[in-house]
């Protein structure tokens, strides 16, 4: 490509480039996935990863003051004045004595990456940032996505603030939160809700994007992907450039697993680390896709020559079986990853394992990091969970340092968690018995007291 900057199939034996003008969500040659390539050797990138910090005193302007942004340097695919912003990645690594002792992991080791302080509540928002820039670029004046809620909060919220763009939404029939369905309406999207699950939805909404000529911003989306690579920039800067050992990280459609490991193969490539740390990726039981491939069907990326025989049969069986995703962790209950190919080899870079949890230990990690401070949605819980099944297998040592991704904030779906501290019997069966879900262990009751002063005293005192 003449350009420094470009579009190329991931696929080795296809490697087919095209520009960035182009809005394409799979190769037209092959139909495989693309990346966001650069020629860095014209784009001249930073000689060190401190190099950002003199962007921490330019915070009166937006794109820097952006936890995307500020990392323009390292995802240059248009000028830094047409990236657009609402302030997304001005987020927060916590390190969590009380959830590291919970994993099994020694005081100072286990950091929890809270992207719950993001604009729309998630993850997604690093991602859309950089998926409506580009569709701003194109001069895209609809953008649509299939969603289980936080996408497409995300991406309401940014048409609703760039008022240039209208944002169409499709959900599958009762498979999405409430507190996250609220955004999408709230921030004027249409937003269609079809007979089916997330699968379906997605299915359609690249049918219809494709005959409408409509931008789409899922995650097959390359410059998607782009965005939420800064996730990790963001931990690597507040571990002062330090590399940890592990990234633990819910698996659903496996867009930060792919993001993820891009970006760490991508920085150590540059020179500006000297390793890429261990990835773990943790599916809930009810939506095992990655972890059945993986760990049962010896599924590997291979070097760019995954066995697709493989997935193409694990799939068809799947519909012959009428196999639906199934889980509490609604932002993970995905059963065709779209970014399969993608996170297989974030895992060949990362050395990477895939774990999955139940949903009882998705809801008992969950209590923990809120009771550390952190409300998290369900799917969140899913890396302490996984972080802990790790610990106990030996794989993960107790002094290594581990980060565990928190991807959205409690709100987002406050249904499970009142149902876990509540102590209605009512709401816990119908909520989460149903999932396999037996006991809240670490439930915080609220406590039925009279509506007088001595009775709630000697409440209060035990």
């Amino acid at each position: 490509m003449s350009d420094p900057v470009f579009q190329k199939c991931i696929a080795p034996e296809c490697g087919a480039c095209y520009g960035v003008e182009e809005v394409l969500v799979a190769c037209p040659k092959c139909g495989n996935l693309l990346d966001v390539q650069y020629d860095w050797d014209r784009l001249a990138p930073p000689a060190a990863l401190n190099h950002f910090e003199k962007y921490w005193a330019q915070r009166d302007n937006p794109q820097r003051r952006s936890g995307v942004w500020r990392f323009h340097d390292l995802l240059p695919f248009t000028s830094l004045e047409k990236c657009a912003t609402v302030g997304e990645g001005q987020t927060i690594l916590q390190n969590s004595t009380g959830c590291a002792r919970y994993a099994g992991m020694n005081d100072n080791a286990l950091f929890l990456q809270y992207e719950g302080m993001n604009p729309s509540g998630s993850f997604k928002d690093n991602g859309m940032v950089a998926a409506v820039t580009h569709a701003r670029l194109v001069g895209a004046h609809r953008a649509a996505c299939a969603s289980t809620g936080n996408t497409s909060a995300s991406l309401a919220l940014y048409c609703s603030c760039i008022q240039s763009m209208k944002a169409i939404i499709f959900i599958g029939s009762g498979k999405i939160a409430y507190g996250k369905l609220s955004q999408a309406l709230d921030y004027g999207a249409q937003t269609l809700q079809i007979h089916g699950d997330f699968d379906d939805a997605m299915a359609r909404v690249k049918e219809v994007s494709k005959k409408l000529g409509i931008y789409l911003v899922n995650s097959v989306n390359p410059f998607r992907l782009e965005g939420q690579k800064t996730i990790m920039f963001r931990v690597l800067e507040a571990l002062r450039w330090n590399v940890p050992d592990w990234i633990v990280v819910p698996g659903g459609n496996l867009g930060n697993s792919s993001s993820f490991g891009k970006a760490f193969h991508e920085l150590k490539t540059l020179g500006l680390i000297d390793r890429i740390p261990r990835l773990a990726v943790i599916n809930a039981e009810g939506a095992d896709t990655l972890y059945r491939l993986y760990n049962e069907k010896g599924l590997r990326w291979n070097g760019g020559t995954p066995d697709r025989e493989t997935i193409a049969a694990f799939f068809e069986q799947m519909s012959q079986e009428n196999r639906h995703a199934s889980t509490i962790a609604s932002a993970i209950e995905i059963n065709r990853p779209v970014n399969l190919e993608k996170c297989l080899r974030a895992l060949e870079w990362c050395d990477g394992v895939v774990r999955r949890v139940s949903d009882q230990q998705i809801l008992d990690a969950k209590a923990q990091v809120g009771a550390c401070g952190f409300g998290c949605e369900p799917a969140s819980a899913a890396s302490l969970a996984g972080a802990k099944l790790l610990r106990e297998e030996g794989i993960i040592a107790p002094s290594e340092k581990v980060v565990c991704i928190l991807t959205g904030h409690q709100l987002k779906d406050p249904t499970a968690t009142v149902a876990y501290h509540s102590g209605d019997e009512q709401k816990f069966q119908e909520t989460l018995a149903s999932r396999g879900v037996m006991e809240a262990k670490f439930a915080n009751n609220p406590l039925p007291v009279e509506n007088d002063v001595e009775d709630i005293v000697r409440a209060i005192q035990g």
